[in-house]
């Protein structure tokens, strides 16, 4: 097969793409240089010639994934539409029973973290980085009166902190609880965080 002849940025970029690919099937720990260079049937210095490690390889990778995930909430919480939706929206994308995708790679990510500074760097910014746009949703919407929240930082790490819980209990405890009961739990913590009924919450539209 002929292959393409790709600009530096764009070898670069397809080289991620596997990589992330490689890691949500195999995991961080098994996986290697070769796997990557294989997918796409490449050398393996071309892989070191773009990263010099395999460690940078992956920091690399998830730092790619971040990009992605954190585009997607900016573009969530940046519709002219009201706080209410924007928030809720962005909290039913986030929660493992929505459409983001890689959860897999996400824990993957959090227990090589404890022991790559490069790589707990990434998962740290990727944190602050939501928190800080969901607090920011939360502030507007109290302004504007859609609802009540004393404390918009604080929501948004107790949100983030039962979304990322419930993801591990879906991702590596399959039938601990349903994806149903899940987005109940995240629904139900949604409008207590916020001053509102249930029903309230529901009549909102995504």
């Amino acid at each position: 097969m002929v292959r393409v002849r790709l600009s530096v940025a764009e070898r670069r970029e397809e080289l991620l793409r596997a990589a992330i690919e490689q890691i949500e099937a195999r995991g961080v720990a098994a996986v290697r240089i070769a796997d990557v260079a294989a997918a796409l049937g490449v050398s393996n210095a071309l892989v070191l010639y773009h990263f010099s490690t395999k460690e940078k390889l992956v920091a690399d990778a998830f730092a790619h994934a971040a990009e992605g995930d954190l585009a997607r909430l900016r573009k969530l919480v940046g519709r002219r539409t009201t706080a209410l939706r924007r928030l809720r929206s962005a909290v039913r994308w986030y929660a493992p029973t929505g459409q983001a995708k890689g959860w897999r790679l996400w824990i993957e990510g959090w227990a090589v973290s404890l022991r790559e500074p490069a790589l707990r760097e990434v998962a740290r910014d990727l944190d602050r980085e939501w928190k800080a746009a969901l607090a920011e949703v939360i502030a507007e919407g109290v302004a504007a009166g859609e609802f009540r929240c004393p404390d918009p930082a604080g929501t948004a790490l107790r949100l983030t902190a039962l979304l990322d819980g419930l993801a591990v209990q879906l991702t590596s405890y399959a039938g601990t609880v349903s994806r149903a009961r899940a987005q109940e739990w995240v629904d139900e913590a949604l409008a207590r965080e916020l001053g509102l009924s249930p029903e309230a919450l529901s009549t909102q539209k995504p």
